[in-house]
C-alpha cells in the first residue's frame, strides 16, 4: 500500500481516534432517528448473534429511548421470528411502543414478572440499565437461570472501568461480572464476540457470557 501511495502520490491520511472519541461519538448514535447508545462495534456484533441465534424472546434491561429495542425488533423482522421485551422505569417513544415486535414494561427490572416468558423456550438477556455495580449483579442473578442453554446473557459497558469512572459505579458492571462468574459456573466469557475487533475492542467489556449447562 505504501508503494501504490508513492506511485500514485496520494495524500497521507491521518487516523486519530481512540476509546474516548467512540465514547463521546456514541452519545450521538439514533437509530430510525431515536437515540440507540451503543458502540458501532455491539451493533455489528448483536444482529450476528441474533441471526445465529435467532431468540424467540430478548429482555433488554434499560430501554431509554427505546432505540436499541427498536434495532433489535427490527432484526427480529428481517429474521421473522421473536419478541423485544423491553424494560424500564418509563415508557420510550412512540414508535417504539408501536412496533408489534415490542412489549414495553414500565416497573423497572425488579418489578418484571418472569412468568411473562413462560411460553419461550430460546431467551437472551441484555443488561443494559444504571450500570452501577449492585444493581448489574441484581439484576443478572435475576435474569441469568431465564437465559437459555447456548443463549447469551450480555452486560454492558464495562468499558466504563476504562473510562476511569469504575469507582463512580461502585465498580461498576466488571466487578458484577466477575462475581457472577465465580458463583455461575454454567456461564462463560464467549471471546469470540469481546475479541472480534481486537481484545475487548467492545463496549461490552468481558460481558458476553454465554450460558453452556
Amino acid at each position: 500500500m505504501n508503494v501504490l501511495r508513492k506511485l500514485i502520490k496520494l495524500p497521507q491520511e491521518k487516523v486519530n481516534f481512540n476509546i474516548e472519541s467512540v465514547y463521546q461519538g456514541h452519545h450521538k448514535i439514533t437509530y430510525r432517528g431515536i437515540p440507540a447508545l451503543k458502540c458501532p462495534f455491539d451493533y455489528v456484533i448483536y444482529q450476528m448473534i441474533i441471526m445465529k441465534l435467532q431468540p424467540d424472546v430478548i429482555i433488554e434491561i434499560g430501554t431509554n429511548r427505546g432505540g436499541s429495542a427498536l434495532y433489535l425488533a427490527d432484526l427480529m423482522n428481517i429474521i421473522n421470528h421473536g419478541v423485544v421485551h423491553t424494560i424500564d422505569i418509563k415508557y420510550p417513544s412512540e414508535i417504539v411502543l408501536q412496533h408489534p415486535r415490542i412489549r414495553a414494561f414500565n416497573d423497572g427490572w425488579q418489578g418484571y414478572d418472569i412468568s411473562e416468558i413462560k411460553n419461550f423456550s430460546k431467551i437472551m438477556v441484555i443488561d443494559d440499565a444504571s450500570h452501577i455495580y449492585e444493581d448489574t449483579l441484581a439484576a443478572i442473578n435475576k435474569f441469568a437461570p431465564l437465559v437459555s442453554k447456548d443463549s447469551y446473557l450480555i452486560v454492558e459497558d464495562g468499558i466504563i472501568s476504562e473510562l476511569g469512572f469504575s469507582e463512580e459505579y461502585h465498580g461498576g458492571p466488571l466487578k458484577a461480572i466477575n462475581e457472577f462468574l465465580e458463583i455461575h459456573k454454567d456461564f462463560i466469557i464467549d471471546n469470540q464476540w469481546c475479541n472480534m475487533f481486537g481484545k475487548n475492542a467492545t463496549f461490552n467489556v468481558n460481558g458476553y457470557l454465554k450460558k453452556i449447562a
